[in-house]
């Protein structure tokens, strides 16, 4: 009997005690759910970081391609430096230049402002152009193997899901996260700027074409280019900037397209004769005919460098995200508009070897 009255009383306490732990947890429930900083937290609550602390840094991983050729490697130092100087993002620059050039190159960055920024050096072999590039041995001098890295991203950048690629003649003003986070339309494997949006004025090249419809690039009399149905009137894109999507590129075999292209212009002669030298962007266009989303056209303000006058106003220059100096006249030249805005990203070089040309000597000696 006694040993019964014994444990019912323990089941007796035990009831209590669980029915005061509940009302406990409850009371604490109510405590957490106050939005009163009074309100009771558990000890392993952590305060979140005030906003302009998370704002001042963004640990989203941001892979940019730029080609550096030895005789143009200051233009490729200043348009790292201005992307560089102008986000928080982790940007990983992937730099692709020749055998020749690595040395320099490193010296070039290590001795300098920019020993901090994060990079890559990726030499490229010239030999994979074998049988898809037409060189006149006359002009052998003036062929630039570094602009068809473009077409290869996927083997340069083999982990990147997306990849934004620049021109070395390039000055950017903005953070380059947002064209980073430029929308690609499903089952378009790139972005462009559209050579007939609002910022880019119509260059008039001699001859049949212009510079802004694919007439201008490609030769319309040949029947593999009639094949192919594309209007000549269609709007060209500049591909000196764009973002790629690789997954996409990969799935659709973007530079198995290019390479064949290219290797067709060699046996047909498919490319335009009216742009002299242009040999990069003809199968570009060709294999993004209407298949390619568009990046704001702020983040390619383009034409910089196709006359020495000025084509836009100081203040539309100041306004723009990103500034091309596309054409002959380069911003380390003499006679580039807006060399100004350039030299202010450019840094010197330790050995010596680039020398920049300043527009300032020629024009006090014209004075």
């Amino acid at each position: 009997v006694n040993i019964s009255i014994l444990i019912v009383a323990v089941v007796i306490f035990l009831l209590v005690l669980h029915h005061n732990f509940l009302s406990l947890s409850d009371f604490l429930k109510r405590e957490l759910s106050d939005s009163s900083p009074l309100g009771l937290q558990p000890i392993d609550f952590i305060p979140a970081a005030p906003q302009r602390l998370i704002d001042e840094k963004n640990d989203k991983e941001i892979s940019v391609v730029i080609a550096a050729s030895d005789e143009r490697l200051g233009g490729a130092i200043a348009a790292m430096n201005s992307i560089y100087h102008h986000t928080r993002s982790n940007v990983i620059f992937h730099i692709v230049t020749l055998n020749d050039t690595v040395d320099h190159l490193r010296l070039w960055l290590s001795g300098t402002a920019l020993k901090n920024m994060r990079y890559r050096i990726l030499d490229f072999d010239p030999h994979v152009l074998e049988g898809k590039v037409q060189v006149d041995p006359q002009k052998a001098d003036t062929f630039k193997p570094l602009t068809f890295a473009r077409f290869y991203l996927p083997s340069l950048v083999p982990s990147a899901e997306k990849v934004i690629y620049v021109d070395d003649d390039v000055i950017v003003q903005d953070d380059i996260l947002e064209l980073y986070n430029t929308p690609l339309k499903p089952g378009h494997a790139a972005a462009f700027s559209d050579d007939c949006d609002s910022t880019t004025s119509k260059v008039a090249v001699r001859g049949a074409g212009n510079q802004y419809n694919y007439i201008g690039f490609l030769d319309y009399k040949k029947e593999t280019i009639r094949k192919l149905a594309m209007k000549a009137n269609t709007c060209s894109f500049n591909p000196g900037v764009f973002v790629a999507n690789l997954t996409e590129w990969k799935l659709q075999n973007i530079t198995k397209q290019l390479e064949k292209w290219m290797a067709l212009n060699v046996v047909e002669e498919l490319y335009s004769k009216t742009l002299a030298g242009s040999i990069t962007t003809p199968p570009l266009l060709i294999v993004f005919y209407k298949q390619h989303s568009s990046i704001d056209p702020m983040w390619n303000v383009r034409h910089l460098g196709s006359s020495a006058g000025k084509r836009y106003s100081p203040q539309f220059v100041k306004a723009a995200k990103l500034l091309h100096w596309n054409g002959h006249f380069k911003p380390w030249g003499r006679t580039a508009s807006y060399a100004e805005v350039w030299e202010k990203w450019y840094v010197p070089d330790p050995t010596g070897k680039f020398n920049l040309i300043r527009r300032h000597s020629e024009a006090y000696e014209a004075k």
